[in-house]
């Protein structure tokens, strides 16, 4: 067992400690520290974390960071969603929206750029938010509790959190699909869509955090990522097998989404695949069935008119997008339905996609900032 130097009280929102190694280098450890609320990501978590992950950058004797959530069930369930419905209700400017929003892709953002190696424990549930910190890490490490997802089509909102870079970089019409549907994936499939590195065994978390004490660390971040690397590698040879692939055996039939011409004939086409003897499909299905068709449209917005653009542009322009959800209502009804009131019923703005006003849609695009006054120009 590692012993570790704890760095702030053991009940805030994020618990850091340092794990000493051999050569007077250390491993930092971030935890995301509320697993009653399976460590749903708050605007507290977020202001402990940016400034720690700088402070630890800066640092030429923290070789790498390890990101975690507390507890087995989940590393980080989404973001606190209800929070921002609260929000909504009683803030007609939207002005939490924008700044829970802002400092949250700015984490993000922080993440996908960090020097040094961030491996991120992935075990259990990972959604939304949580997708968001393990997608710019450098090395994600998925276990067999793994369920990832990106259900904001349940809410009214849409795969925020840089989903407009990484679902279109998925193979084709995954990324489509996911969206759409809100389906979770395991470990295997987390692999094959890109949204992970490693398979580790979830029992195995303390004999990594021993190993990573025992590497020799050095200076040079290049190398260092190497080592990190090497050391999964070497861990997951030992590992059970994957569990099985819920996506691979139907890649080609969510390939034949970008054959159809329109939004209506790719939905069409998801609701008609055979899902008889397939209960992942099946609810993946219902899912699509249940959701918002205002997030539907967004879903298939965002991935055609973002598709190419840099990481640094898909969060700005989804920074007008997640404001301008609070304006037009649907996830304030959405979050209302599935998490306030909890009655599973949402009445959405729109009942069909075939009923979606394009001019509605259109608003979701037009920035809310000139480029000078962007909340995310400097970073």
């Amino acid at each position: 067992m590692v012993e570790l130097q704890l760095l702030n009280q053991e009940d805030a929102p994020v618990v850091f400690e340092l794990a000493h190694c051999n050569n007077d280098m250390k491993v930092a450890v971030a935890t995301l520290n509320a697993p009653k609320a399976l460590n749903a990501l708050n605007l507290d978590m977020i202001r402990l974390l940016a400034p720690q992950l700088s402070e630890w950058s800066a640092d030429d004797s923290i070789a790498m960071v390890v990101l975690k959530g507390a507890g087995e069930k989940a590393f980080c369930a989404g973001g606190d969603v209800v929070s921002l419905y609260k929000a909504m209700a009683a803030d007609d400017d939207n002005n939490y929206l924008e700044t829970f929003f802002s400092e949250e892709y700015r984490l993000d953002y922080q993440i996908h750029n960090y020097d040094k190696p961030i491996l991120l424990w992935g075990n259990g549930i990972i959604m939304g938010g949580g997708l968001g910190l393990m997608a710019g890490a450098s090395h994600r490490v998925v276990t067999e509790t793994s369920r990832i997802a990106m259900p904001e089509i349940t809410i009214g909102l849409y795969p925020d959190v840089g989903g407009s870079y990484f679902l279109n970089k998925m193979p084709e019409g995954v990324g489509l699909f996911l969206g759409l549907t809100g389906a979770s994936v395991n470990a295997n499939d987390a692999k094959f869509v890109g949204l992970a590195d490693h398979f580790i065994n979830a029992d195995h978390f303390d004999i990594l955090l021993h190993n990573l004490s025992e590497v020799n660390w050095g200076k040079t971040n290049v190398l260092n990522h190497d080592k990190l690397t090497q050391l999964l590698l070497s861990i997951e040879e030992g590992a059970h097998s994957l569990p099985n692939s819920a996506i691979k055996p139907l890649a080609k039939d969510i390939k034949k989404l970008v054959e159809h011409a329109d939004l209506a004939a790719q939905v069409d086409h998801i609701l008609s695949m055979d899902s008889s003897d397939n209960k992942w499909l099946s609810k993946a299905q219902a899912g699509l069935k249940h959701g918002s068709p205002l997030s539907a449209v967004l879903v298939s917005e965002q991935l055609k008119r973002l598709a190419g653009q840099s990481l640094k542009a898909c969060f700005s322009h989804e920074l007008s997008m997640s404001v301008h959800c609070g304006e037009v209502g649907e996830f304030q009804e959405g979050v209302r339905a599935l998490l306030i009131d909890k009655d599973g019923k949402p009445n959405w703005r729109f009942k069909s996609i075939a009923e979606v006003d394009s001019n509605v849609v259109d608003g979701f695009f037009v920035p809310k900032w000139d480029d000078e006054n962007h909340p995310l120009a400097s970073m």
